[in-house]
């Protein structure tokens, strides 16, 4: 077992000195790094879901196009992606002109991209809050430190170095949330670019078909 050697009793324990020694600040980064979590597994779960093989999706609609334009709208709803539906609308609406029909697919392009970058700007957030939660838990607790040694009592130099290393906790959880969000969001935001340039692609085919077709 990995976890053989492992003593969950004290790493919670532990733990909880941890959280106890940063204070309330520390229970609030936590929150933070959970909703975070959160969002980061639900935008995983639905970037995966989202995506279609585009040359594959072009081919079924090109065949599909061939019979009709509603067989196209039918084979073309089974496609679960944004580029499905992308193509989906295409098939609905192409009798329209070719000004209507590329105003349509732009329209469509903006409302997937919408979807893509859900609660994107959360991430963001959290990745710029964290730290600033951080260091204010640290100068919180810089002064309670400097407000006990100021009351005249005798200077303990452990109690001094003792004060300083658990006011520092509250800026390491900040960094240790906002680090892994600053490359998560620069992760999935070059993912959304991809998708933006594989719509406005797709959007481009349409067009061509259309035109060809016309």
């Amino acid at each position: 077992m990995i976890f053989s050697g492992f003593d969950f009793g004290s790493g919670y324990v532990a733990f909880m000195e941890y959280m106890r020694a940063g204070g309330t600040i520390m229970w609030v980064i936590l929150g933070i790094s959970i909703a975070t979590l959160a969002i980061v597994i639900e935008r995983f779960i639905f970037f995966a879901m989202m995506s279609v093989n585009a040359t594959r999706l072009e081919e079924a609609f090109v065949d599909a196009m061939s019979e009709n334009a509603a067989s196209a709208r039918q084979k073309m709803s089974l496609y679960r992606s944004s580029l499905g539906r992308l193509f989906e609308e295409a098939a609905a609406n192409w009798n329209a002109a070719g000004d209507d029909l590329k105003n349509l697919l732009e329209s469509g392009v903006r409302r997937e991209l919408y979807k893509w970058q859900g609660n994107l700007h959360l991430i963001e957030t959290a990745a710029k809050v964290s730290p600033l939660l951080g260091l204010l838990g640290t100068v919180l607790g810089m002064v309670e430190m400097f407000q006990t040694l100021s009351a005249g009592s005798a200077i303990d130099p452990a109690a001094v170095t003792g004060g300083i290393w658990k006011a520092l906790f509250t800026t390491v959880a900040g960094l240790m949330v906002a680090i892994p969000a600053i490359m998560i969001h620069g992760l999935l935001s070059a993912r959304i670019g991809r998708e933006e340039e594989k719509l406005l692609r797709g959007m481009d085919f349409i067009m061509r078909e259309h035109t060809g077709r016309g």
